[in-house]
């Protein structure tokens, strides 16, 4: 196994620990998820889902799927810093999110509620952990992982490349 598919089996495999440890915060420290939580959650689970077909593939399918996994942590950035701003700014919420019925609709979020139903306020202020909020460390690592999945294409781009024109 080649350095990239290591490293992305690792992001992979630190997804799903994320995962469980929202599980964790979820059912033993009764934090329920907001509706930011859930789309942050589909973000980790989209990069883990698409670095593990990453690892299985080559070729065009390989790039194609680091791609996709490099755009899950961008837009997981994203949510976990709009989810900042809103901790930021509780006034300007609204309270209940007009996302939550749509969000819950969702097939998933019937097939495992546990994991991918909301329940909670996003403006909810939970107590920080090692000093930040849970959207901030969550946007740290998806910042984390959009840099290293972009080191791995661009590392993957110039290693298809040969001196004389693209390798065979």
């Amino acid at each position: 196994m080649n350095l990239s598919k290591k490293i992305l089996l690792s992001v992979a495999i630190t997804c799903v620990g994320l995962l469980a440890a929202a599980m964790y915060l979820q059912i033993v420290e009764r934090m329920l998820p907001c509706p930011l939580c859930v789309f942050q959650r589909y973000a980790f689970a989209l990069i883990a889902i698409f670095c593990l077909i990453a690892v299985a593939t080559d070729g065009i399918l390989h790039r194609l799927t680091t791609g996709m996994a490099l755009l899950s942590g961008l837009i997981g950035a994203g949510v976990a810093g709009k989810h900042v701003w809103i901790l930021e700014h509780p006034a300007l919420s609204c309270g209940i999110d007009p996302l939550e019925t749509g969000l819950n609709s969702i097939f998933l979020a019937q097939w495992w509620p546990a994991m991918f139903k909301a329940d909670g306020l996003c403006e909810t202020p939970y107590p920080p952990t090692l000093g930040l909020s849970l959207p901030a460390w969550a946007g740290i690592f998806f910042i984390l992982f959009s840099l290293t999945l972009l080191i791995v294409l661009i590392r993957n781009q110039k290693t298809q490349r040969g001196m004389f024109g693209p390798s065979r």
